[in-house]
């Protein structure tokens, strides 16, 4: 298998401009019906916080995005967003679930990205050090393992992505999917199958968790938090903001990834 070890923004310089839009809409339309699913799920209020950044930017004329993130009962943090410029080649999108202390279930991750080639990544973001413990890694991840294998052994069209960040090496679990591939239909309904089998399955894992002791939940969402605020402070694709949007705008941003500037209170507090 081919290997892509490069920044996101050495790949986006070295491309052709393309109009990536019919890629980027299809982007969209996939994470809108996985969103459904998990509205349906849970009881969600988006976060005033992110009210203003429903359009920033010029597009479609030029580089823009949105980002949304919800809050409730049973969910810390929730991202919809995306970011870029289809009509020049590069979007990159979200969806990710960082659940409350009321469970131990991994937190839910998905990026799609257009550069103008295809990229995805999904994982289930471990609460726990999985070396430590062995049952959870055996409950949530040891079950993936041979689909992990498959998707390797069965399309060698996949580039597997190797972050040049250290931090974010570190941060993807075992069973994490993060490739770079040539935009054809096979692929694009790889993803497709690929997104939906893992929301469908977090679901029936949030659905069958048992509850954390109440003493233990302060911990568990100071770990959470820190957690998903070192991952989006870290990003290396930030830079992409950046260069659109100038590094105020982009510090917004990322606060909204981690909920620096929430105002609804987090679960359980």
């Amino acid at each position: 298998m081919k290997e892509t070890l490069r920044h996101v923004e050495q790949m986006v310089d070295s491309s052709p401009v393309v109009d990536v839009t019919e890629t980027f809409q299809r982007w969209q339309e996939l994470l809108a019906e996985l969103k459904a699913k998990i509205d349906a799920r849970f009881e969600l209020r988006r976060d005033p916080s992110t009210e203003p950044l429903e359009s920033y930017g010029a597009h479609p004329g030029g580089p823009g995005g949105r980002l949304a993130a919800f809050t409730g009962p049973e969910v810390d943090w929730m991202v919809h967003s995306w970011l870029g410029d289809p009509k020049a080649g590069f979007a990159n999108l979200h969806l990710t679930v960082w659940l409350g202390p009321q469970v131990r279930v991994p937190h839910l991750g998905i990026a799609l990205l257009v550069w103008p080639e295809g990229w995805f990544y999904l994982d289930s973001v471990p609460r726990v050090n999985l070396a430590a413990d062995g049952g959870y890694y055996d409950r949530y991840y040891e079950p993936l393992n041979e689909q992990w294998l498959a998707v390797r052994q069965e399309y060698p069209e996949l580039e597997w992505f190797t972050s040049r960040a250290g931090f974010i090496r570190a941060s993807l679990s075992p069973t994490a999917q993060c490739y770079s591939f040539p935009r054809s239909d096979r692929l694009l309904g790889l993803v497709r199958r690929l997104t939906h089998e893992h929301v469908d399955r977090w679901l029936r894992w949030v659905d069958g968790a048992e509850p954390v002791p109440g003493p233990e939940r302060a911990g568990l969402a100071a770990t959470d938090l820190a957690i998903r605020r070192n991952i989006a402070e870290r990003d290396p694709a930030n830079v992409m903001g950046v260069r659109y949007f100038g590094q105020e705008t982009t510090d917004r941003l990322v606060r909204g990834l981690w909920g620096g500037d929430r105002v609804l209170p987090r679960p359980g507090a």
